[in-house]
């Protein structure tokens, strides 16, 4: 019996849940005006008397008459509010049938409703023990996209186009599930969709055992819950200046009735980037002297186009039980890369021995397709039975063209070189997903244990020709087929208790790791079989009114991207080299966190990082052969430890600051080319935040952010020191259902930055020149029935996250 058939059986005989149709009830009224006018489109709201939660809702009609439909019995709160009237809250009480409340009278607001508009609030940050939640609903940013709020959270940086933590690349969730997407193809969805949908962003920095082993960080996107029924929409677009021009446009749709939810979104992004490096290599002879320097200027672009839809779609069996079926589809069929470079090749005294240019143009055409099936069932006791199953398909095709030009002092030496690859990918993902949470203590106590499995297969070939007299001639030394085989089988179980003034939640994640990966040309082949435990902890003390106490623990896995594994060469030039590591092990990462807060104003963490063999992306020169080796290598052992102070508070009653600022050590060692070397380096992170609101309805808001990052240390490299800043101004228009922003980005252009490499025979300087600074003017606009909130969802799984990585 195989892997996956055990694991079939096994979410057969979890996967067992009884449909409940329990007897349920209604409650109706009319909603009026002092005069007895009726009031339509008006907000009506069942809220829990415990906690305020919002069970159910629905809006009046022409008539002002409202139906909530399938109500357990139960004591409730049913808050009742419309635009220009005061709220108007009362406890209802369904026991044995329906009942009637009547009219529900509101009464009009002091001023009149032609002077009343809705007063945006200001973002708010929330510091939890394993987690920081920033509210943005009903703010500013709520106006621009979901980039914008995830850019704009406090700890969260967008370093060239990826996403980071505190030197980590988290894995981004929206409503408690994986987008499953590279990160060029997330920062593509974040940026097409709109933000109004948005509640809070939760930066979890020591996310529970039922998140994959391999989610170290998680930022959770938490859209709003659906309550009103009806149809809303938004359209909007941007324009982007940066070195070139760039703009996005797209629409939302949302439905709700008693039954359905449906959510339909479609985004185009048309963007041309650009970026300048500048490269310095000193090639050393087995005497450890120079013996030839490389200045090189690269010009790189990049064109695309890309489509995004969305889709989403809730079936409610019943008030227990409902059924979702999603679908993330990303279609590229446009990625034009562009390198045009220019290399002076010199003697240890800077004499000219020769130079060449080259011209690499790379077209990419892909599709990453995702489709997730879930349901949900809840017990009487308060229990939650939950299944996914996801499926991704993903189609990846390049043809690469190199040219490359070589003049000598003496013209006859002068020559040209021409070649051209061709690499397709194809991968399929199939996951599924069962977890179980039991209320234990009258909900002060919760039992979840649940199973995952995950199943990769990726195919990928890559054929090279040199072009000869104008004519391709295949070239074998430089072809291959890859086939690549992942299976996860993994088991949780986790514990939660809150008591008066402590908290702890417990929790165990195991996992079994099958892979394999052959070589079809030269018949090698990887394995690799690994049993992993990964225990979770995390504990809070509330010893007074003013003070409290936390810490927390993690243990957590990075497993190598699928291109990463690939040993597949892809030449910048015919001297820079893009390669695979198939001999690349997964990093194991332990996590202690320990802090205190004061006045829940102030907080004082310290933090131990320690991860066996970590890996990233080094460039290794191989100096007998005048090459430059761009390839992922483990690193044997990384110990990062720090400090950081965070505080949040209102300056002004219209002006918010998020201030915080980290101290850390990184000490790294590993064996290169034989030779130990142990590098540690202490550095800071500062970031300040303000927001801001003006004018007597706050319908005009800005947001300033600055970011400092000192001298730092990343794989024995050496990043100088960056200033990152933004400021964002966005005024609400028509009502509020419009909105017009303007954004400036690098305002001191100091985002650029050198990166140095020199240790043992390594020894090479690059100047990065970013598409940092732009100017962003946007609009967007609300329309159809704007008090709903949608059920937007994207899925993601970590799987996919790894199916392709940021090239050069």
């Amino acid at each position: 019996m195989n892997l996956k058939t055990k694991f079939s059986l096994l979410i057969i005989s979890v996967l067992t849940c009884a449909v409940a149709f329990g007897q349920d009830f209604s409650v109706s009224g009319f909603v009026v005006d002092s005069q007895n006018n009726p009031i339509s489109f008006a907000n009506i709201v069942l809220l829990s008397v415990t906690d305020s939660t919002a069970i159910k809702g629905t809006t009046s009609n022409d008539k002002g008459f409202f139906l909530i439909e399938h109500v357990e019995p139960n004591n409730y709160i049913l808050r009742t509010s419309f635009i220009g009237f005061g709220e108007h809250d009362m406890e209802v009480l369904i026991g044995n049938s329906s009942i009637d409340v009547g009219d529900i009278v509101l009464e009009e607001s002091a001023e009149s409703l032609d002077e009343i508009s809705i007063v945006a609030k200001k973002p708010t940050v929330k510091k939890e023990a394993d987690r920081l939640v920033f509210n943005v609903e009903n703010t500013a940013l709520s106006e621009g996209n979901v980039m914008e709020v995830v850019k704009s959270t406090p700890g969260v940086l967008v370093l060239d186009g990826a996403i980071s933590v505190k030197n980590t690349t988290p894995t981004v969730y929206i409503n408690d599930r994986k987008v499953q997407l590279s990160s060029s193809e997330l920062m593509n969805l974040l940026e097409g969709s709109p933000a109004s949908s948005i509640k809070s962003v939760e930066v979890i920095t020591n996310p529970g055992a039922r998140y994959d082993a391999a989610d170290g960080v998680v930022i959770n996107i938490v859209m709003g819950k659906n309550l009103v029924m009806g149809y809303r929409g938004t359209v909007f677009a941007n324009y982007t200046q940066g070195f070139y021009p760039r703009y996005n446009a797209g629409i939302t749709n949302y439905y709700k009735n008693n039954k359905i939810n449906v959510f339909a979104s479609y985004s185009y992004n048309n963007e041309k980037i650009g970026r300048e490096n500048d490269e310095q290599v000193n090639f050393i002879d087995n005497n450890d002297a120079i013996y030839e320097r490389w200045d090189s200027d690269f010009d790189r672009t990049i064109k695309s186009q890309t489509h995004t839809i969305n889709t989403n779609f809730d079936y409610f069996i019943n008030d227990n039980n409902t059924l979702s079926f999603s679908s993330n589809l990303l279609f590229l069929p446009k990625f034009d890369y562009v390198i045009n470079g220019q290399t002076d090749v010199f003697d240890p005294n800077y004499n000219r021995l020769y130079n060449f240019d080259n011209v690499n143009n790379s077209s990419d055409d892909k599709y990453n397709l995702g489709f997730d099936l879930d349901y949900v069932c809840r017990f009487i006791n308060g229990s939650k039975l939950s299944f996914n199953a996801h499926l991704t398909t993903y189609d990846y095709n390049r043809d690469q063209n190199v040219n490359s030009n070589y003049y000598f002092n003496d013209n006859n030496l002068n020559f040209s070189n021409a070649f051209e690859t061709i690499a397709k990918q194809n991968t399929l993902i199939n996951t599924a997903q069962v977890d179980y949470t039991l209320p234990l203590s009258e909900d002060t106590a919760a039992l979840s244990f649940g199973a995952k499995g995950s199943f990769v297969n990726t195919d990928s070939e890559i054929n090279q020709f040199d072009i000869e007299n104008g004519n391709p001639v295949f070239d074998s030394n430089n072809s291959n087929a890859f086939d690549y085989n992942e299976d996860v089988l993994a088991a949780y179980a986790e514990f939660e208790k809150s008591w008066e003034k402590l908290d702890i939640s417990l929790g165990l994640r195991v996992e079994q790791s099958n892979i394999e990966g052959k070589s079809l040309v030269t018949n090698n082949t990887l394995t690799q079989d690994y049993f992993n435990w990964f225990p979770t902890a995390s504990i809070s003390f509330q010893a007074s009114e003013k003070l409290g106490i936390y810490s927390n623990y993690k243990r957590s896995i990075q497993r190598p991207d699928y291109q990463s594994l690939n040993p597949f060469r892809f030449y910048l030039n015919d001297n820079t080299i893009v390669t695979g590591n198939p001999n690349l092990q997964p990093a194991i990462k332990d996590y202690f966190e320990f802090g205190i807060s004061l006045n829940d104003r102030f907080y004082i963490q310290s933090y131990y990082k320690y991860i066996d063999d970590s890996f990233m992306e080094l460039p290794l020169q191989d100096n007998n052969n005048n090459l430059l080796i761009y390839t992922p290598t483990n690193i044997s052992s990384t110990i990062e430890y720090g400090f950081d102070f965070i505080t949040f508070f209102d300056l002004m009653p219209r002006w918010n600051v998020y201030f915080v600022t980290s101290v850390y050590n990184l000490e790294e060692e590993a064996i290169i080319n034989g030779s130990l070397l142990n590098r540690d380096r202490w550095s800071n992170y500062t970031e300040l935040s303000n927001s801001l609101s003006f004018l007597k309805d706050n319908s005009l808001s800005a947001n300033l952010s600055l970011i400092f990052m000192s001298k730092n240390q990343q794989g024995f490299q050496v990043v100088n020191g960056r200033l990152f800043s933004e400021l964002a101004i966005k005024k609400t228009i028509f009502k509020d259902r419009g909105a017009l922003t303007l954004t400036a980005g690098d305002l001191f252009n100091k985002q650029d930055f050198t990166i140095t490499t020199k240790y043992l025979r390594q020894d090479n300087t690059r100047f990065m020149n970013q598409d940092n600074r732009f100017v962003k003017l946007g609009f967007s606009y609300k329309f159809g029935n704007t008090g709903l909130e949608t059920n937007q969802r994207s899925k993601d799984k970590a799987e996919r996250d790894r199916l392709e990585k940021s090239g050069n």
